[in-house]
């Protein structure tokens, strides 16, 4: 199909910027659309009761008709997390390497399977026409095997995404990321480059992963008890060099956590988990029978999450294994921003047991999986973009990014900083900013998707802060309208009602004085005197408490 040259490639980004987590990514260009990932966020401590967090799609749903297809650059949760409730809303075909597919299915699997017509595995290198695109997947290096970047050659040039990625020269599978298809592309042209920019205020570069290795195998000499490592379940990097040297120094070892257990059996049967000898793994019931110095236990919970598997071991509330005086505890990951708090109670617990705890500021136990500033310099210089628009990142890493690009000569003209729905338009020779698009947030919270909004979440921080008053009273139905019962007042959250005689007897009062004078209009407008009550109780009770309770009345006619 022949496509006119006026128009022009649009690039929304409808997750993942100016932010970390929840990505996804849009292309569009006339009548053809592709989407790159579909993550999810985990709530911070405002989002109240809050499970994920997933982008709001409701711009691809209006033009599902045009979408091509999604394409997943690796298995993290924050690439992958969202594809079970955003896949069913638009049935369009799936695209992705090996394992990273077999995790996405892994958590379809859980909620609603996908038909398998319309998943689509590939390897770096293979050509994919979908619509006015010809995408082609190119290797890199991140933290999690089988992670790649995407080259979309459009009718107005070549855009290029990094995906998540460092530059690890000795990685533990033996992939090197391909620099040579970065640099060739870079030689023919390339239009823009959205490039990870997480770690863009980190001078230097990244340490290889293989570094973790030979530090976990010098912790495991040390270990007296059982060992219990928590890390991102994603990791399998990781996870192979920690069951390498478990195996080395006659250790077995034990997969606990639903996360973790899922990626583990989807690695080892896709192989890219390989098992030093056949009996190395053991199940969490035949820990009892295994003495503590003869155990590795690899486990969820890095982050601090109060139902993951290391933090019940922490508290004793886990039913097969707690930790002990004289384990040791490695924590081979760094807090995302928002869950210090939460690692930072887990490691107390562990202390206060009498564990060793090991972190990242004790030993090199854990690297990050992005590109610090040099290692972006050398992408930057390899693709030699027209344009840059830094991705993957909050604000602030994404103006980091912009200053690594000022340093190579770019001009503020020629890098978009963008925003959840921002449409940056490009055209051989221009990139501009078009009109935004609907973006933000959907909530999930338990089965529910989307049915909690800002003004429930407002209402939730209101009850966390200040409680409940419920104001209970019986009127008649008839004129002349008189108080039947009550008032009567019941607090949760707000007071101890035994306690607060005087408090609970002036409220009475002042809800008496209220429903007194709205009583004695010819007409009752429930929703006026409920409003009245609301107004006059909270006014006594800020003037009482300088609190601000959530108030119900529940008005009874008979």
């Amino acid at each position: 199909m022949l496509y006119p040259k006026t128009s022009k490639l649009s690039v929304i980004p409808l997750g993942g910027t100016g932010e970390i987590g929840k990505n996804l990514l849009v292309f569009e260009y006339e009548d053809s659309i592709v989407v790159i990932d579909g993550g999810v966020k985990f709530p911070d401590e405002e989002l109240l009761g809050i499970d994920l967090v997933i982008p709001d799609i409701s711009y691809l749903e209006k033009n599902r008709e045009r979408i091509k297809g999604i394409f997943i650059t690796h298995g993290h949760e924050d690439h992958i997390g969202g594809l079970p409730f955003i896949l069913p809303k638009l049935n369009v075909p799936i695209y992705g390497t090996k394992l990273t597919l077999g995790l996405v299915q892994v958590k379809l699997q859980e909620r609603t399977p996908y038909p398998e017509s319309l998943v689509h595995i590939i390897e770096p290198g293979e050509r994919i026409q979908a619509g006015a695109f010809e995408i082609e997947a190119f290797r890199v290096t991140h933290s999690i095997p089988d992670a790649v970047g995407y080259s979309l050659l459009t009718p107005v040039g070549r855009v290029v995404y990094t995906g998540d990625f460092k530059v690890d020269y000795t990685p533990i599978d033996g992939q090197n990321m391909d620099l040579g298809k970065l640099a060739a592309w870079g030689e023919e042209g390339i239009l823009a480059l959205l490039c990870d920019s997480t770690n863009a205020e980190r001078p230097g570069v990244t340490m290889s992963e293989m570094a973790v290795g030979k530090t976990l195998r010098e912790w495991f000499e040390r270990a007296e008890g059982k060992i219990i490592m928590a890390s991102f379940a994603s990791n399998v990097h990781r996870i192979q060099q920690a069951i390498n040297a478990a195996a080395d120094i006659g250790r077995k070892v034990c997969v606990v956590g639903r996360s973790m257990e899922n990626v583990v059996r989807t690695a080892i049967e896709l192989g890219y988990l390989k098992l030093p000898n056949e009996d190395i793994l053991v199940e969490s019931s035949e820990v009892g029978n295994i003495p503590p110095k003869q155990l590795l236990v690899l486990t969820t919970g890095s982050q601090g999450e109060p139902l993951a598997a290391l933090t019940r071991m922490a508290t004793s509330s886990h039913r097969q294994i707690n930790v002990l005086v004289g384990d040791m505890v490695i924590i081979a990951a760094t807090p995302i921003p928002g869950n210090e708090k939460l690692v930072g109670k887990t490691i107390n617990h562990l202390y206060q047991i009498g564990a060793e705890v090991v972190t990242k500021e004790m030993g090199q136990v854990h690297v990050s999986g992005h590109a610090n500033q040099e290692e972006i310099k050398l992408v930057i210089r390899l693709a030699r973009p027209r344009f840059l628009i830094p991705h993957h990142g909050e604000i602030r890493h994404q103006a980091a990014l912009r200053r690594i690009g000022h340093t190579l000569g770019y001009s503020d003209q020629d890098i978009a900083l963008t925003q959840l729905g921002s449409r940056v338009e490009l055209t051989p020779d221009r990139m501009e900013f078009g009109e935004r698009v609907e973006a933000g947030s959907v909530y999930i919270d338990g089965l529910g998707v989307g049915d909690v909004g800002h003004i429930v979440l407002r209402d939730r921080q209101q009850l966390a802060q200040d409680g409940v008053v419920v104001v209970i009273a019986a009127l008649s139905k008839t004129k002349p309208y008189r108080l039947l019962s009550g008032p009567d007042i019941i607090s949760r959250g707000f007071t101890f009602m035994k306690e607060a005689g005087e408090l609970v007897d002036g409220a009475k009062k002042v809800v008496g004085s209220t429903l007194e004078i709205q009583l004695k209009k010819d007409q009752i407008e429930w929703s006026v005197l409920k409003s009245a009550l609301r107004e006059s109780l909270n006014n006594y009770l800020w003037e009482k408490t300088r609190r601000r309770p959530m108030i119900l009345p529940v008005l009874l006619q008979y």
